[in-house]
């Protein structure tokens, strides 16, 4: 069913922009230089912020598949805290205030 009224008119249909951007460009320089903060890191060069961007990229994908795995054994369809939790221990990381 088209819809009809003042303003539509079906033939001039718009079309959808995709905009494709890398995922890594989502994580922003500022926020790396917080981490890097929080690490103890004083100075870093420009050069890095790529390649912490890859990492940082591939260490979230590893964490969210873990996470996705836990979600699908216990049958639910959303991702809940604790499949996190137990996907950073899967890993070897461990989170004082839940485990």
């Amino acid at each position: 069913m088209t819809p009809t009224g003042k303003g539509t008119n079906p033939s001039k249909k718009r079309p959808i922009k995709m905009i494709q951007r890398c995922v890594c460009s989502g994580i922003t320089k500022t926020a790396i230089r917080r981490l890097a903060r929080r690490a103890g890191v004083q100075r870093i060069s420009e050069d890095i912020y790529e390649e912490i961007r890859c990492v940082l990229h591939l260490f979230i994908e590893e964490v969210i598949s873990s996470a996705i795995l836990y979600m699908e054994h216990a049958k639910r369809t959303t991702v809940t805290v604790m499949d996190v939790i137990y996907a950073l221990k899967r890993k070897g990381y461990k989170i004082d205030e839940y485990v």
